[in-house]
């Protein structure tokens, strides 16, 4: 992955809020809106050797909550399967912020 391919873009909070409210409209109360995950597991990933990046899957626990799984990525943007992969993250209902413009 050149330095020219870069994957995301930052956004005004406008229109983060727009699009988290979307989301929001097609889940049932209760479901899982968004998780959060501590500097030290990304930083781990990102340490690793070759990794250009992170990818994150949608996942689903064995308990139904929504999650995310995520890997490292190489300069090829395939992942980095032999390297580190996280999950359990702190997912909201349970571990929420105060109420703001992306969560309410």
């Amino acid at each position: 992955m050149s330095t020219t391919d870069q994957m995301g873009e930052f956004i005004s909070l406008q229109e983060a809020s727009e699009m988290t409210a979307r989301y929001r409209a097609t889940i049932q109360p209760g479901e899982t809106i968004a998780v959060a995950g501590s500097r030290e597991i990304f930083d781990q990933i990102l340490a690793q050797s070759g990794c250009e990046g992170l990818r994150m899957y949608f996942a689903i626990e064995p308990d139904g909550t929504k999650t995310l799984v995520v890997v490292g990525i190489d300069s090829a943007e395939n992942d980095m399967t032999k390297g580190l992969i996280a999950e359990n993250f702190g997912p909201c209902p349970k571990r929420c912020p105060q109420p703001n413009a992306l969560n309410s």
